[in-house]
C-alpha cells in the first residue's frame, strides 16, 4: 500500500512538469525576420517589432539576445511580437536608416510605430513584455484578453 501511495504521489507531482514540457513543445517558434526589404510601416497596427541590430551576427550581445528571445516565444506571440534582425550595417536597410542604431541595439517598437524602448545590451523576455504591458495599447490588450477569457478573469 505504501508503494502504491508513493507511486500515485510521484505521478501526481510529475504531471505539471509533463504539462510544461508539452506546452513548451507546442509553443510557436519565433522565427526572426531579416530587415532587408522591410519597413516599420508594414507592421503598424499589426505587430510589435523587436528589432535586434548588431554589426555582425557573431556579436556576443546579438547571440545572447537571440538566445533570450528563443526562451519564451509563447509570451511574445501573445503580444504580437515580430523579431527583426539586422546584422549588416553596410546594407543600410530601411529599418536601420529609420532607427539609426550604433553597434548592438535592441529597439522595441509599438504597434503604433513609435519606439517604446532602446537598449544597448540584451534584454530578457520578461523585461520586453513588461515594457509592452506598460504601454496604453498593452494595457488595453490585457483588458481585452481578460474579458475574452472563459472565467472572466
Amino acid at each position: 500500500m505504501t508503494r502504491l501511495l508513493a507511486l500515485i504521489v510521484s505521478c501526481t507531482l510529475a504531471l505539471p512538469v509533463a504539462a510544461q514540457t508539452l506546452a513548451a513543445a507546442d509553443a510557436p517558434a519565433l522565427e526572426p525576420v531579416p530587415a532587408e526589404g522591410l519597413t516599420l510601416e508594414e507592421f503598424q497596427w499589426v505587430a510589435r517589432p523587436v528589432v535586434v541590430f548588431a554589426d555582425s551576427p557573431a556579436d556576443p550581445n546579438f547571440v545572447r539576445q537571440m538566445a533570450l528571445l528563443e526562451e519564451r516565444p509563447d509570451v511574445l506571440a501573445i503580444r504580437n511580437v515580430v523579431v527583426i534582425t539586422d546584422t549588416d550595417p553596410a546594407a543600410r536597410s530601411e529599418i536601420r536608416r529609420a532607427l539609426r542604431p550604433r553597434g548592438f541595439s535592441l529597439v522595441l517598437v509599438g504597434k503604433d510605430g513609435r519606439v517604446i524602448q532602446r537598449k544597448p545590451s540584451p534584454w530578457d523576455v520578461r523585461e520586453i513584455t513588461g515594457a509592452i504591458d506598460r504601454t496604453p495599447q498593452g494595457q488595453q490588450e490585457i483588458q481585452d484578453r481578460l474579458q475574452a477569457s472563459p472565467s472572466g478573469r
